[in-house]
């Protein structure tokens, strides 16, 4: 089991599977990734680099290398070499490295070595971790957010209507409530304007 860990890093088609040795009262949690073992390709390799130094020596400018495929180590495939490298979070991913080759005049020349990554894990601003964004961050839900003020206009209490007495004595209520009698019908009508009642049914 010592070896499975610590042989690591294992890759499933191109992602990394992270291990952990088992310990009595271990609780699961998601841990807190800030490196992560990525497959990279190195093109327009010269022949004098196609060695573990000369593969140790790019793949350094990259992240710490960790070993290159069977296919590299056997020379099988020279178009490009395929290099396994530890990167961590704050790396910066070139897309080339530059490596002072001798020339035949005695001095150094520039060789530029493109570089080209198989997969590269999502990176967070956030927690500064690898596995997940910085829009996906568990921990920027945390962050109370600035409340946002809203000012609404209300509109103006309109007052009420007032009535003057004038014309409060001006509105009459009528009400016409026939009263039998032996020999008629009397109409009332009564109102504010203290007009008792008319005898209209004996005229």
């Amino acid at each position: 089991m010592e070896e499975v860990i610590e042989g690591g890093p294992w890759l499933y088609l191109g992602q990394p599977i992270v291990l952990q040795k088992w310990e009595p009262g271990m609780v699961l949690r998601k841990l807190k990734h800030t490196e992560v073992p990525v497959w990279i390709k190195l093109r327009h390799l010269p022949v004098e680099l196609w060695t573990t130094e000369g593969l140790s020596t790019v793949a350094s400018g990259i992240g710490r290398p960790l070993y290159p495929d069977a296919i590299t180590r056997a020379c099988t495939r020279l178009d490009f070499a395929r290099v396994c490298v530890m990167l961590n979070v704050s790396s910066k991913l070139p897309k080339h490295v530059v490596i002072m080759m001798p020339n035949e005049l005695g001095g150094e020349s520039a060789c530029k070595v493109d570089v080209e990554y198989e997969w590269l894990p999502p990176k967070c601003k956030q927690c500064v971790s690898l596995g997940h964004s910085t829009a996906t961050c568990p921990e920027s839900n945390k962050i109370e957010k600035p409340k946002v003020a809203v000012y609404v206009q209300k509109r103006p209490v309109q007052p009420p209507p007032t009535v003057s007495k004038t014309m409060a004595k001006d509105v009459v209520r009528t009400v016409q409530h026939t009263v039998p009698e032996e020999d008629g019908t009397v109409d009332m009508e009564i109102g504010t304007d203290e007009r008792s009642y008319i005898d209209k049914g004996k005229r």
